[in-house]
């Protein structure tokens, strides 16, 4: 007992001997704490939520289509966001949930947003001028590959499983060429999130793979990355509907007339509509309906039918 009694008189003592926070210099600085101010995390603000499926990197998602949604705010009164899925899947996954509400797809995916209840309204009118798109099978200029019967036992890249432009319509045009996935090497797709087109042009070109498969337009968005004169266009497949916006199942039908409206009054011969939609990479926004895409629906059905493992 006398032991501990004197084992805590030297803790007190210790602890009066340990200099205190402030020295003997210092003012002591008074506290009052009745005087609180409640903090908060900020709230993001209700919006309609725009998304343009990642084929491109996010920061040329966001750069092509921020003048347009800017417009769109300003023409509907109704306020936009611009949100950015990693992947198609997810694009798909978030249209699913309700967290997109306009979604900027390609023809692919909106089959399977189709099948989720979304609807088009609207489809985009090419550079070309032309409200559809095609595919391209590139290789470096000094491949040996001269045509698609050459691609036999090489290795090949394309975008996506879900690419329209990038994989299903080259997919196509090989099969009808006798040409079926089994007669590669190798089949892989892009890896990581966004800006699967991009590198698979960069892939050509380190030559990684004998062939790739893109979009129509994609190279020209390298024009400043690498020589283009060291990429070949070794064939085109034959048009497709061009890419579409959907809005989500139980998305107001009000609102969504009030944007179409919107974008279909876009003109590409007024000065500041040309600005919207040149930076957006398109020519024009014009009405479209779900039968629009009937053609891509029955070269699905003709890929599952001869080899259904390769596309969604």
């Amino acid at each position: 007992m006398h032991s501990k009694t004197a084992f805590l008189s030297c803790v007190l003592l210790l602890l009066c001997l340990v200099p205190c926070g402030c020295g003997g210099d210092e003012e002591y600085v008074r506290v009052d704490f009745s005087k609180r101010e409640e903090m908060s995390l900020p709230v993001q603000t209700k919006a309609i939520t725009y998304a343009y499926l990642p084929q491109y990197s996010h920061a040329i998602s966001y750069g092509r289509h921020k003048l347009l949604i800017e417009y769109l705010s300003n023409a509907t009164g109704l306020p936009f966001r611009q949100v950015y899925p990693d992947t198609f899947d997810e694009h798909v996954e978030m249209v699913k949930r309700g967290e997109i509400d306009i979604s900027f797809s390609n023809p692919l995916i909106y089959l399977q947003l189709a099948q989720l209840g979304a609807r088009a309204f609207a489809r985009i009118v090419e550079p070309s001028g032309q409200p559809d798109f095609f595919g391209e099978i590139i290789c470096r200029a000094d491949s040996p590959i001269r045509t698609l019967r050459d691609c036999r036992g090489k290795r090949w890249i394309a975008v996506d499983r879900s690419s329209a432009g990038g994989f299903l319509f080259p997919l196509g045009m090989l099969l009808d060429n006798g040409i079926p996935p089994r007669d590669f090497s190798d089949i892989e797709f892009a890896p990581g999130p966004g800006g699967k087109q991009e590198k698979v042009v960069l892939a050509v070109f380190a030559g990684a793979f004998d062939i790739g498969s893109i979009r129509q337009g994609t190279l020209a968005l390298l024009k400043d990355k690498i020589d283009l004169k060291r990429i070949r266009v070794l064939a085109r497949t034959r048009p497709y509907p061009s890419w579409v916006y959907a809005c989500r199942k139980g998305f107001p039908p009000a609102q969504a007339a009030r944007i179409a409206d919107a974008m279909f009054a876009l003109d590409i011969n007024r000065a500041d509509d040309a600005v919207i939609l040149n930076n957006a990479g398109i020519r024009g926004i014009i009405p479209a309906e779900d039968g629009d895409y009937d053609p891509v629906r029955q070269l699905v059905e003709r890929i599952r039918e001869q080899d259904g493992g390769f596309i969604p």
